[in-house]
């Protein structure tokens, strides 16, 4: 399935525009969303085709987040790649385990965050 609806879910909106910029200079149709509360029920309005997750947000953080999308039958296909300031191995294993396809650390490589996409793609 090729990605073209790209979800970004961040509280920061310098983050939100960096990776809209980034995704919309590249052909991707973006959405965004400023916190976990309320996204899942975006995201099953919106289909997107993959999401970008940040972890430490108000409200549900990242990591409760894509717990529930995968263990959600109607959603777990869709990829999710963490990118977050988190940046420790173990933030990295934990998020891999609630779901997580891939995890990022931030400042993030734009080159870097493309090649992820188009790996999943």
């Amino acid at each position: 399935m090729a990605i073209q609806k790209v979800l970004v879910v961040d509280d920061s909106p310098t983050e939100r525009y960096f990776l809209t910029d980034i995704l919309v200079k590249s052909g991707y149709s973006v959405s965004t969303s400023e916190s976990g509360d309320g996204v899942i029920s975006k995201i099953k309005a919106d289909k997107p085709d993959l999401i970008l997750m940040d972890i430490v947000m108000p409200g549900q953080n990242g990591f409760q987040v894509t717990r529930s999308i995968s263990r959600d039958p109607e959603l777990q296909d869709i990829p999710i790649i963490i990118c977050s300031s988190k940046g420790l191995e173990t933030d990295r294993i934990w998020g891999l385990r609630q779901g997580a396809r891939d995890y990022l650390v931030k400042p993030i490589n734009p080159q870097e965050l493309l090649a992820k996409i188009a790996a999943l793609g």
